[in-house]
């Protein structure tokens, strides 16, 4: 999601974050009335689990997928690498992302300064996500990846994993800067095998890679430029690797324009091609959903296999409530090989 917001945006984009930090653990509420930032499920037997933006990172359950459950956060108070990390990090997380892997959750987090790449990625681990279970608690293995200004084009949040048919674990992530990063890491999952220096670009809205980043608008902080895509996300189907990611520009309500695209490949490195046959490196990127008069913007999507149905999960800008965020879960359909889903 977007972290480059002028300063009355912000505030207005805090209280908006703060709401399901508001309701009491146990509250219930039906899909399209949860307000969420950059969701991300997982199903552990009967039982799905959300994971969104919010203080300590917010947590959801349901049973049916239609009406969900407020848990505790992941994290009573921030984790102390981050706040030693992030100036003014007061436990505010972004964009996490669930894998399940060798008998264990591995729950990636985002920690970030507004407007600025003084960013990092984080990781913490558990065997259950049952809060009940005697094996259920989270273990925080700190620091992933971490981007500076003036040192690094690129941002360190938005983290999603995705394997390759070896089982070889990657990491796709970004916002704004260059655009979205791909990274192999090691076989335990917790750190970088690779140099970072080096780390490729995977998608972005330049037609270059030579070119500089584009400028800021709309009044949006000049660090983060005007390369807007982020929140990537790679879904395995079949034989095709699907690059989704989110462009234009979230956070704002009633003015909100996040929409969503798609590339895919062969190759969990890609390139990834859209439906023309243009490289998301360089400008491509075939729309999946986009904003309607129902709902302002949509984006930061995951997708899921669960029952043999196809899920996209994401978050729009509700036009009946004055442009709040909320749950969107809808079903993903394929047309010549390409996701479509429902308005």
């Amino acid at each position: 999601m977007k972290r480059i917001l002028p300063f009355l945006l912000l505030l207005l984009s805090v209280t908006a974050f703060a709401q399901p930090r508001q309701l009491p653990v146990g509250a219930v509420l039906p899909t399209r009335q949860v307000p969420v930032h950059d969701p991300v499920m997982i199903k552990e037997k009967d039982t799905y689990y959300l994971f969104c933006t919010g203080f300590g990172i917010s947590v959801w359950s349901s049973k049916d997928l239609q009406n969900w459950r407020k848990e505790a956060p992941v994290f009573a108070k921030a984790p102390q690498w981050a706040v030693d990390t992030i100036p003014g990090f007061r436990g505010h997380i972004w964009a996490p992302d669930i894998s399940y892997h060798n008998g264990q959750y591995y729950l990636y987090y985002s920690v970030s300064a507004f407007g600025k790449n003084t960013s990092a990625i984080g990781v913490a681990t558990t065997k259950t996500l049952d809060s009940a279970s005697k094996y259920f608690g989270w273990t925080d293995h700190g620091r992933v990846i971490q981007s500076y200004p003036g040192k690094t084009n690129w941002n360190a949040i938005d983290p999603n994993i995705i394997t390759d048919k070896k089982g070889t674990p990657f990491m796709v992530f970004g916002s704004f800067w260059d655009g979205l990063k791909m990274v192999q890491l090691t076989k335990d999952w917790l750190h970088t095998a690779e140099d970072v220096t080096k780390i490729p670009t995977v998608a972005s809205r330049k037609p270059a890679s030579s070119v500089e980043n584009p400028p800021s608008v709309d009044n949006n902080p000049k660090d983060a430029g005007g390369n807007a895509i982020e929140a990537p996300f790679v879904f395995k189907k079949g034989s095709w690797y699907y690059f989704f990611a989110s462009i234009d520009y979230c956070c704002k309500g009633e003015q909100s324009t996040y929409k969503m695209i798609v590339g895919r490949s062969k190759n969990v490195k890609g390139p990834f091609l859209d439906k023309a046959g243009k490289d998301i490196r360089t400008g491509g990127g075939t729309i999946v959903l986009q904003g309607d008069k129902e709902w302002h913007g949509v984006g930061h999507n995951s997708a899921y296999t669960f029952d043999g149905k196809d899920y996209l999960v994401f978050h729009g800008y509700d036009a009946a409530d004055k442009g709040a965020s909320k749950l969107r879960i809808e079903e993903m359909r394929w047309e010549d090989g390409w996701p479509v889903v429902a308005k």
